[in-house]
């Protein structure tokens, strides 16, 4: 079984917190029992996670060596120019080594999302721009990393998809099975 959800921003990608005060999981949007995150997503990350019972799903999805592409809505502070989108496209210098190229396209509008709870801080003297961005990698918190990296901070981040799994028609809670394809 393979399950598509569409994790909220401030949830934890397990079923249980030990923390205090406890935060909110997996626990509380009735997924099935016996399922289990395949990769992470930060708690300040929005999107697409994939969850299944079958172990070597779990490592097919997560495991950086199949370069299954992970694609991030991302919007940053600053206005992003042609040398930092280059350098993100070459790969980053990070604290545990150099990131693979990544695929990055800045946006023209924002792209059409839910309002998130709490929203973004918005500052009038200071600009924000979106950005598509694809790697193959899955390092703890990569793409906020990579951005920042190049002086461009993340403010939100998105998964939009994973391979061929998409959050099209998935609203933040909502989850659905999914069939297991790769292309």
């Amino acid at each position: 079984m393979l399950i598509a959800f569409n994790k909220p921003y401030g949830v934890l990608c397990q079923f249980t917190d030990r923390s205090t005060p406890p935060r909110r999981t997996l626990a509380e949007f009735g997924l099935p029992a016996g399922v289990y995150a395949a990769g992470r997503l930060d708690f300040d990350s929005e999107g697409l996670l994939l969850l299944t019972d079958e172990g070597p799903l779990v490592h097919r999805i997560g495991d950086p060596r199949h370069k299954l592409r992970k694609t991030y809505l991302v919007q940053v502070e600053g206005t992003p120019q042609a040398s930092q989108l280059e350098a993100l496209r070459n790969g980053v210098a990070l604290n545990d080594g150099p990131t693979r190229p990544a695929q990055v396209r800045l946006l023209d509008t924002p792209p059409a999302l839910w309002p998130r709870d709490p929203p973004v801080r918005f500052r009038k003297t200071v600009p924000d721009a979106w950005l598509e961005v694809g790697i193959t990698e899955g390092r703890n918190r990569q793409v906020r990393r990579m951005t920042a990296a190049v002086g461009l901070p993340t403010l939100r981040l998105v998964r939009a998809a994973i391979g061929p799994w998409s959050l099209e028609g998935l609203s933040p809670g909502a989850w659905c099975e999914t069939a297991a394809r790769f292309s």
